[in-house]
């Protein structure tokens, strides 16, 4: 039988959790599959690492992740879903450079503040863009790239997936420091862009390596050079973009976003999961081979990537905003 003791102190605990249903929820999260939009359509750069790393992210929750496909505008269409996601730790957001620094620079009317809407999780992978082209494309070294885009000035396409997409950011920096005025085509993601790449209907593209490094490999585009500051391993027989006269060096980050709001126990959840997925040798083994670079232990902490992503928004709207043709600013 419970004492008169024992049932007070029930009825108090009892009480507690009705008047805290956030904590209450939160202790037990996660209870049910999690949804990670990406906010470029499949294939893209940010969709392989999502898949990649929440593909790994499960086994350390318990718990599905499903990712969730919502591309136009730049990204920021599937963004601004989840700023306005119920903050339960079941929405979350495979942000990158093109979500949270470009594409708020770059397309007028955004519905989301990169820096106040989201709580970040932890930064998933970095990675250099690669200039390719056509497998026909008439030149085999970027300083014949180059001579030869200069030559025929906005008769050569150039492919990106969206204004303030990476690729567009990319190559918007590459150009800038070719000196190129090539003729740009959008896409509602790098995957339609790199399908008409790959088909000839356009001519070149900028795009990180986790999304190009196999059609390289398979002989199916040429690259150019990378943006590294020399070879990296995924592609070896490919120059640094610098070795061929041009100083393009950046580096794309992507990362998971939670909305604002999200209890400090689900965040930690995650951060957790995630720290765990990273140090999974599949995991490793997948992005590296795919020219991606696992962040060290110390950059993966929530607050370390919220400061990443504030610098870079610092850092690269200026750039951005000098890059980017009065079109881009205007659409």
């Amino acid at each position: 039988m419970m004492t008169v003791g024992r049932a007070s102190k029930a009825m108090l605990t009892l009480a507690a959790a009705l008047m805290l249903p956030g904590l209450a929820h939160a202790q037990g999260y996660p209870t049910r599959p999690i949804t990670v939009v990406v906010p470029f359509p499949a294939g893209g750069p940010s969709d392989v690492v999502a898949r990649i790393v929440a593909d790994g992210m499960s086994k350390h929750l318990g718990q599905t992740m499903v990712i969730e496909n919502v591309g136009g505008a730049g990204g920021t269409l599937g963004s601004g879903r989840v700023a306005t996601a119920e903050a339960d730790g079941y929405t979350l957001l495979a942000g990158s450079m093109g979500s949270h620094v470009a594409a708020p620079v770059l397309t007028p009317n955004v519905r989301y503040d990169s820096e106040r809407d989201f709580i970040p999780i932890g930064i998933t992978a970095d990675a250099p863009a690669v200039i390719v082209a056509r497998k026909d494309f008439p030149a085999n070294t970027m300083k014949e790239f180059v001579a030869y885009v200069k030559a025929n000035g906005d008769k050569v396409k150039q492919a990106h997936g969206g204004v303030g997409s990476s690729s567009h950011m990319a190559c918007l920096l590459f150009n800038t420091e070719a000196g190129l005025k090539p003729t740009p085509v959008a896409y509602k993601g790098t995957g339609p862009a790199m399908n008409d790449l790959l088909g000839g209907h356009v001519d070149f593209l900028c795009e990180q390596s986790v999304s190009v490094a196999s059609q390289v490999r398979g002989g199916s585009v040429k690259a150019f050079g990378v943006s590294s500051m020399g070879k990296i391993e995924a592609l070896p027989q490919v120059p640094a973009a610098k070795d061929g006269g041009v100083n393009f060096q950046m580096s794309v980050w992507s990362g998971i976003f939670a909305p604002k709001g999200t209890s400090k126990e689900a965040i930690g959840r995650l951060a957790s999961a995630l720290d765990k997925a990273l140090d999974d040798p599949s995991v490793v083994k997948r992005l590296t081979e795919l020219g991606g670079s696992i962040p060290v232990k110390a950059e993966r902490d929530p607050a370390k990537f919220d400061k990443l992503v504030k610098a870079e928004i610092v850092r690269w709207k200026p750039i951005l905003e000098k890059a980017a043709p009065p079109a881009a600013m205007s659409n």
